[in-house]
This record gives structure tokens, sequence and C-alpha cells, in this order.
């Protein structure tokens, strides 16, 4: 079998991965918990789902315009007026199979081979593998003091002349930090001076804890919609819990709306229509399910902090939004792979390893979940990890002995 080059440098996705484990062992009758995906319990919006119904029961299901339903774009332009303070254009908007796909085109959009894309660690794990799916470069930058963001000067430092854009997620997954509003002005003021473009990853930026509100970047530049340099990806997987309804958006100067256009007519023509109408409800209905949603990960937070203190050697920075955290377990283990392997197999719980995100000897944990699988997930780890807890557990029904240390 003859497998292309790019293809077979392609790493696969380790949380889908991850998932399929757990999901197998599931079905053997194991009682895993899954801290590993950024999936909440909670239920679509009802107006999502009238929506999506109302459109399904005309029976007229068809194509759409490859840049989305007017309907649903006129929703997002009163969203982002609404929320970054910014009036945008139709001729702005570009509606895809999520905030995913929303990204890959405009990677597909932007770069040519060999240009280079900074990507800060921690980062999400797809981020460097698109940007070699269209033959671009990343670049890492990695903090140099082992915090979660970097400063100014370590991307300056990273910047060439093949530089074509930079990647800014915040609150950030996988870490949950949110980046400083002094950080957002410097690098935004940055981008617009070199003309680099800002990729602004805002999947979780109403998802924030602790009475804070994120910072749109558009707050830092004085150019309009057509000549700004900030580059806007959102969708309503996150922010509603809708992850399998697959909408995502892209806010852009209208030639490069027009490409995007181009690149997704060619690939998957356009968008569910009956996607689109859920994701039209989601944005006009009551907002009270988002409020909703955040305080209940701001608890589970605050819970899996909690539970998190009680390890010897394990160090925590504190998340500020989204569904995760980023513990340090090197004093543990320098292998963050093998850690979760080891976690997995004795204690039947899921966690990601921190190398896919560019921070090795880290875990990244979901509270994304029940209170009882984070209190649960997180006394197998202790009980698997720290010789200090005790010898024996209940998983399920079984009882088991620790006998590696």
């Amino acid at each position: 079998m003859s497998i292309s080059k790019l293809a077979r440098e392609i790493a696969p996705s380790p949380t889908l991965a991850l998932n399929e484990e757990a999901r197998i062992l599931r079905e053997k009758g194991e009682a895993v918990v899954h801290l590993g995906a950024g999936e909440p319990k909670n239920k679509a919006p009802i107006s999502a789902i009238l929506s999506s119904a109302a459109k399904l029961n005309t029976g007229d299901i068809k194509y759409t315009p490859t840049e989305g339903t007017t309907s649903l774009r006129k929703a997002i332009i009163k969203y982002t007026e609404e929320n970054y303070d910014r009036v945008v254009a139709p001729e702005n908007v570009l509606v895809s199979a999520g905030a995913k796909q929303s990204l890959y085109n405009l990677l597909v959009t932007l770069v040519n081979p060999q240009d280079e894309v900074i990507v800060l660690a921690p980062y999400w794990v797809s981020y460097p593998e698109m940007i070699k799916m269209v033959y671009g470069i990343p670049v890492i930058v990695t903090p140099e003091d082992g915090g979660f963001y970097p400063r100014m000067q370590e991307i300056e430092r990273a910047v060439s002349s093949y530089t074509k854009a930079i990647i800014v997620n915040s609150p950030n997954n996988p870490s949950g930090v949110m980046y400083p509003e002094s950080f957002i002005a410097e690098i935004v003021e940055f981008c617009e001076r070199k003309g680099i473009y800002l990729i602004m990853d805002d999947i979780y930026h109403k998802l924030v804890f602790d009475g804070r509100t994120n910072i749109s970047a558009y707050k830092f530049t004085s150019k309009d919609i057509e000549n700004t340099r900030v580059i806007v990806i959102n969708g309503i997987s996150k922010l509603y819990g809708m992850t399998g309804f697959r909408i995502g958006w892209v806010i852009a100067p209208k030639a490069i709306v027009e490409v995007l256009a181009n690149v997704q007519s060619q690939t998957v023509s356009c968008t569910s229509l009956l996607l689109q109408a859920a994701a039209e409800g989601a944005l006009t209905g009551l907002q009270s399910h988002v409020d909703t949603l955040r305080m209940t990960l701001e608890n589970n937070r605050n819970v899996m902090m909690q539970e998190l203190k009680s390890f010897n050697g394990v160090k925590i920075t504190k998340p500020d939004g989204t569904y995760y955290c980023l513990p340090d377990f090197r004093a543990y283990s320098n292998d963050s792979v093998a850690l979760s392997k080891f976690l997995l197999k004795k204690a039947l719980v899921v966690a990601v390893p921190g190398k896919e995100f560019g921070m090795e000897g880290h875990l990244r944990l979901s509270y994304a979940t029940t209170i009882k699988d984070v209190m649960e997930g997180v006394a197998r780890i202790k009980w698997a990890l720290d010789p200090t807890s005790p010898n024996d557990i209940y998983i399920g029904e079984r009882k088991l002995i620790r006998d590696w240390m």
C-alpha cells in the first residue's frame, strides 16, 4: 500500500485514541473514569433543538450557500457586535463544520509551503499537525519560566521573515489559563505593526471563571475589519456544550473570506442546514444555558483543585476558564505518555499526556464531567501514584491492592 509522505507524518489525535480505548474497556464492563474528554454532560439548549427540528419537519433539506445561511450569519454578526464590540458585514463571516475546520480552511488560505506559524505552548494538539498539513512549519514558543504563557520577547525572537501567523487560544486548552490583557494588547500591536496575522481561537472565550471577562483582541487595534490582521475563530461546540453539532465560524476581511469560501466549496461544499439551524437557535435563544454551563464548570474546577491539593509533589495552576487543568506530575514521572497509559491500566482513569500539548511531564485533566467522576478519578490517580495514600481501593466492585511501590 502506498501512502503519501504527508499523511504518514500526521500524528493521530491522542484524545480520540484514548476515547476509543476507554470505550472498549467500558464495553468490557470496566469502571472507567474519563478525565480526558473536552465534552460536558449538559444537553443542547432547547432553542437549538427546536430550531433544527423545525427545519427537519419541512422535509426540505438542501444545500446552503457555502458561506452559511443568511440567518445564521446574521446571528453571528449580532453575537460579534454584542461580545466583541465590532460591527461586521455578512461578507466577513464564513460558517464551517466546527471551529476545527474553520482553522484548517484559514491555514489553507494563508500559508504557503515553508511559511512559519508561531504556536504558543501549551497548545491544542491539532495546531502543529494542521500547519504541517498545509506544508507550513510550526514554530513552537515554550515559556522559559515554565509557566503557561510566554513573554513577548520570547515570541519576537521566534519571528522570522517567513512568519505568516501567530495562533493564540485564550482561555487556553489545555491549561485553562487566560492570557493577561496586557499580553493581548502587546501581541495585537506587534502583529499589526509587522503585518503578521493574529489568529484568535476564541472557542472558550465566555467560559471564564471567578467573575472575570475575556478581553477581545479587537479592543487593541484601531484598524477596521477590512484592514486588521486580527482574525477570530469561534463556534458553538464549547460555549453551548454542542460538541456534536460541528458548527464554527471565521470573522475576517472580505478578501480572505472570499478565498475561504472557495476552499470550502471544493471540499465540503457547505455545512448541514439542520446543524446551522441548531446553531442559529443557540445564538438567538436564551443565553442562561451558557451561564449554567459556566457555573457548573467553575464548581467542578474548584472541586478538582481541592482534590489535587491533597497530592504530594503535584504542582497545579488554577484554570481561569475552559474545561481543563494541566497539573505537573514530574514528581512521579517525566514521561507523560507512559504515565497516562499506566493510569489507564492500573486505575482505569483516562488522562491526556502533556507531551501532546508541548508540556512533557504534565497531564491534562478535564473537569467537564460529573463531580463524582472528578473526585473518583483524582482519588484513583492518587492511589496509583502517591505512596502516602491507602494501599487498597475499590474500583467498581473490585478491591485492588497497590503492589508496585
